[in-house]
């Protein structure tokens, strides 16, 4: 991300952070750009975490429901997205909870197809050809889910951190450890294949 980037995304910050803090003095206008400009982002953390595509939309209501419901309690110590994804990482616990079963995000067929959904199209640095969606499938839970809070949501480290409910530094190995094993699959990917799989599957 470069500089210009995040400043941009430190001002918009800013901004949801002040329409959440006028959307708890009861201001609607405040209520519709605070929820219409962190939409996207609940969407595609839960799709992230949910075991079940069907109900990535429900769970991002829920956590609209649980903020809107809880803003009177928020300061603004925090910015108002990494307060409101961290409500959503409880809604989706929670619904496990619910149901009797605990997550496990690495037997989810279809949680690629939910995320894919609602992500963007031109992340820079994978080529065309290049699914984003399956090399984030072979990277472990938590290292995955700090990729997607820093890469893809943009979220900074500390942010990430307290969403995760885990320290900086952990965030930020985590992320290293993402990065370069990313690397290491799309250079797999761009291996040519050997001589003789090549020539089998043309004979094929």
């Amino acid at each position: 991300m470069g500089q210009t980037e995040v400043i941009d995304q430190a001002t918009l910050d800013d901004s949801i952070t002040a329409w959440a803090l006028a959307a708890r003095g009861g201001d609607p206008d405040a209520v519709e750009q605070f929820v219409r400009a962190l939409h996207r982002d609940v969407l595609r953390y839960v799709a992230h975490l949910c075991a079940d595509p069907q109900a990535v939309d429900d769970l991002a209501q829920d956590t609209f429901l649980r903020a809107l419901g809880s803003l009177h309690r928020f300061e603004g110590r925090s910015s108002a997205r990494s307060w409101l994804l961290s409500i959503a990482r409880r809604a989706v616990i929670d619904r496990y909870r619910y149901a009797g079963a605990r997550p496990r995000l690495s037997d989810v067929p279809d949680w690629q197809l939910a995320i894919e959904l609602a992500q963007p199209r031109d992340l820079p640095g994978f080529d065309d050809g290049i699914a984003l969606l399956d090399l984030l499938a072979g990277l472990p839970d938590e290292r995955r889910e700090a990729f997607v809070l820093t890469q893809l949501l943009g979220l900074p480290y500390a942010e990430a951190a307290e969403v995760s409910d885990c320290p900086v530094g952990t965030v930020r190995s985590r992320v290293a450890r993402a990065r370069a094993t990313l690397m290491d699959l799309l250079a797999e990917a761009e291996e040519p294949l050997p001589r003789a799989e090549h020539a089998a599957l043309v004979a094929a």
